[in-house]
Parts: structure tokens; C-alpha cells; sequence
């Protein structure tokens, strides 16, 4: 990983790498969507809350469904092979410690003289 994260060629790659994050986060979501409906129709005291339980886990569930559906089809999750599910674990963990040991607030920051300018 290229360290000058401030030049945009350093950039390549990146939006595929958010999008599968971010698709990740989403999924996560919904997964918690699902168990939150499912915990709270076991406790609902009427039919009527039921039915609208009942219907919340199912519309949760098929939102889970379609944004795994969504990162199978993109190459982001790979929930039945788990040797590259593994190694994409892998290389993900190591994007994010590279990041995180960068130094995202350097001192100098100043392209001064790098592009074209008016002068004044």
C-alpha cells in the first residue's frame, strides 16, 4: 500500500473496497433486523401484533436474502466456499491495519507548486 494517500492515482481499487463494506455493514444490519423481529414476535401478547411481527421478520429476511444475493453475485461473500471466503478475510484485515498504521494528519500537506495555478 502506497503511503500518499493524498495522490489520487493511490485511490485505485478503493471504490470496490467501500462498496464491500459497506454492502457488509448492510448486511450486518439486516441480520440484526431479523433477530430483533424474531426475539420480539416471541414476546408480542396479541394476534394483531403477531401478524405485524410476522410480517416485519419476513420482509427482514427477504431484505437479508437479497443483499447476500447482491455481494454473491459482485464476489464480495463467498458464505460456501470458505477457503476464499477465509482469504478475503484475510486481505480485508490487512487493508484495514495498513490503513490504520497510516499517517493520515502529516505535518506538511501543501502541494504548493504542483499544479497549474493563476498566478496573482
Amino acid at each position: 500500500m502506497i503511503n500518499d494517500y493524498l495522490e489520487l492515482r493511490n485511490a485505485e481499487g478503493m471504490p470496490k473496497l467501500v462498496d464491500a463494506t459497506m454492502s457488509l455493514g448492510f448486511l450486518l444490519n439486516a441480520k440484526s433486523g431479523v433477530r430483533n423481529c424474531a426475539i420480539a414476535l416471541t414476546e408480542a401478547a396479541t394476534p394483531e401484533v403477531r401478524i405485524f411481527l410476522e410480517n416485519q421478520l419476513n420482509d427482514a429476511i427477504n431484505m437479508h436474502e437479497e443483499i447476500s444475493n447482491l455481494m454473491i453475485r459482485k464476489g464480495w461473500f463467498h458464505p460456501v466456499n470458505l477457503e476464499k471466503q477465509f482469504q478475503m478475510d484475510i486481505e480485508s484485515s490487512t487493508t484495514a491495519s495498513q490503513i490504520a498504521s497510516m499517517d493520515l494528519f502529516p505535518g506538511d500537506t501543501s502541494r504548493s507548486g504542483m499544479f497549474a495555478t493563476l498566478d496573482k
